[in-house]
């Protein structure tokens, strides 16, 4: 009889978790997140602080890329869009947020 119960109460404390395992638990998920955070949150934070501040300032005459591959000058500048002449006699509208780089900026500001 102590045979059976030695050997069930070695299999319940072999089972049984550690009690530090659960603040191990905790330490693991809180360093996980922060190695996420610098890895891709901070990063892409970063990239669209850049990509606001680009656009914020692109005036007239600057030639661009858009996200679609097509290039132009900015001809006039809306609230939330951009007239973009891509040809002799062809503009278009796009969002602003389809601006992907700025391929050169007017010869005006250069100056300045």
């Amino acid at each position: 009889m102590t045979s059976v119960s030695e050997s069930s109460l070695f299999l319940a404390q072999a089972t049984a978790p550690a009690q530090g395992a659960g603040m191990m638990n905790l330490l693991f998920i809180g360093f996980m997140f922060a190695a996420m955070w610098f890895l891709i949150i901070a990063p892409q934070r970063k990239k669209q602080k850049e990509h606001a501040k680009m656009l914020a300032e692109l005036g007239t005459g600057d030639e661009i890329v858009t996200s679609g591959g097509l290039y132009g000058e900015i001809t006039s500048k809306k609230d939330d869009r951009f007239v973009v002449r891509i040809a002799e006699g062809v503009k278009v509208e796009i969002a602003k947020s389809f601006v992907q780089e700025v391929v050169r900026k007017d010869a005006a500001d250069k100056k300045n």
